[in-house]
């Protein structure tokens, strides 16, 4: 086993009821119970805070409890811009927040031993962590969405400035790390997100329920959802959908739902995936965009089959080849209609593809994915240069690879561009 290091996972935040949230946890958990030392660091706390089965094994961090300081920085492209004193004012309060949020960062990392590791999940997050002092650590800076979703964003250009520096970009699948080195990001690498759920229970596949949990937000696509349900519903009546989670379109989801009233039900976020799951016997993922989502692992790991459209492509390397579920063009509601039909006609389909989840689903298991990182954690710190002195953050950040001696090391070029809005 490899020996114990310090290990710093950084999110926007670790206490929302999200896919990262979840993840992070559970990373954090599969760390420290091998024996390295963890500490989870959320920039700002969450709206809702949600304790994601803490158990006392790593330390939680939150560098803002209250963050009121605008979330971006001011980046006025005219003279007139350059001249709105308020605009400038709240600018100054934010640098001095993040100066504050950075300097509580360094003195982290500072007690931190050799081969330590700083695991930045997000990009707003690595502009604390690009203020602060890394001397001596190894910063992998993590994309948990797909390049396509990244490229349609305001999100772009701020991970080619912020991830350029990095010792590691890491995303989910081999397509997008693809994708990105062809966009000129030649740190990139991908490891998946692990399995990070044991089922104490298994559905029976028999009760006529389709599960759908998610953030009720645009990109979840619950609109399509419910667009398709309409449509499969008319000639299964006796099936229902319920809809987990919640969201800044919950209004107008239910609206759309009244279309089909008395089949849909919305039954708000639930503390423990098993509860969903193990009464469905069908699982929908009518996302518009994803990274690696956690939703589908969990479905298959109870040995749900899926029907999702095929919106990235950590949907494709889960239902891959078919196994486990079945894959729509994205945003073609009829054929996501008639898929779940084809499942909800036909119990032997349902029991064939929720076989072949479980069985597929098993490529994640989380001893395969810590290996993974653990020859990550290896090979960026072989031949580890001597630790230099610890620094306090420069008042003015500039992250690259001449001022970053670990970029230095890996022979990368620095890159300075204009960041865009977005977080």
């Amino acid at each position: 086993m490899a020996a114990p290091r310090d290990v710093f996972i950084v999110c926007n935040n670790a206490d929302e009821m999200g896919g990262l949230q979840r993840w992070a946890h559970h990373m954090a958990r599969l760390l420290a119970g091998r024996g390295d030392r963890v500490t989870l660091v959320g920039i700002t706390r969450g709206p809702d805070p949600y304790h994601h089965g803490r158990d006392g094994s790593y330390a939680v961090e939150v560098l803002h409890r209250d963050w009121r300081s605008p979330v971006h920085a001011w980046r006025p492209a005219t003279p007139v811009q350059r001249l709105n004193a308020a605009a400038r004012v709240r600018e100054m309060r934010r640098a001095a927040a993040q100066r504050r949020g950075a300097a509580r960062l360094s003195e982290l990392f500072a007690g931190a031993g050799p081969g330590a590791v700083v695991i930045v999940a997000q990009v707003w997050a690595m502009e604390w962590v690009r203020l602060a002092d890394t001397s001596g650590l190894r910063v992998v800076a993590m994309s948990h969405e797909s390049y396509k979703a990244t490229r349609g964003s305001t999100r772009y250009r701020r991970v080619r400035e912020h991830y350029a520096g990095a010792d590691r970009m890491l995303v989910l699948t081999a397509e997008d790390a693809d994708a990105w080195a062809g966009d000129g990001m030649t740190n990139v690498g991908h490891i998946p997100n692990a399995l990070h759920v044991t089922p104490s229970v298994h559905p029976t596949l028999d009760l006529p329920v389709v599960a759908c949990v998610g953030r009720l937000s645009h990109e979840k696509g619950v609109d399509l959802m419910l667009e398709a349900w309409q449509r499969a519903s008319a000639r299964h009546p006796e099936w229902r959908l319920h809809i987990y989670g919640s969201g800044p379109e919950e209004d107008e989801l239910r609206a759309q739902a009244a279309a089909v009233a008395g089949s849909v039900e919305f039954r708000g976020v639930i503390a423990e995936v098993e509860d969903a799951l193990v009464e469905a016997s069908v699982f929908a993922l009518p996302s518009r965009a994803e990274g690696f989502p956690m939703s589908v692992l969990e479905a298959m790991a109870y040995g749900l089959p899926t029907v999702a459209f095929d919106c990235a492509p950590g949907v494709r390397e889960l239902i891959a080849d078919g196994r486990g579920g079945v894959l729509v063009e994205p945003g073609d509601t009829i054929a996501f209609a008639a898929a779940l039909e084809r499942l909800m006609e036909d119990p032997d389909v349902r029991r064939r593809l929720g076989a072949e989840a479980r069985a597929s689903v098993l490529r994640f298991h989380p001893d395969a994915v810590l290996a993974r990182w653990d020859r990550l954690f290896d090979l960026l710190h072989r031949d580890l240069p001597r630790a230099e002195p610890k620094r306090p953050p420069a008042p003015v950040p500039q992250w690259t690879a001449a001022g970053n001696p670990a970029a230095r090391a890996a022979g990368r070029p620095g890159r300075e561009t204009e960041p865009a809005p977005g977080v």
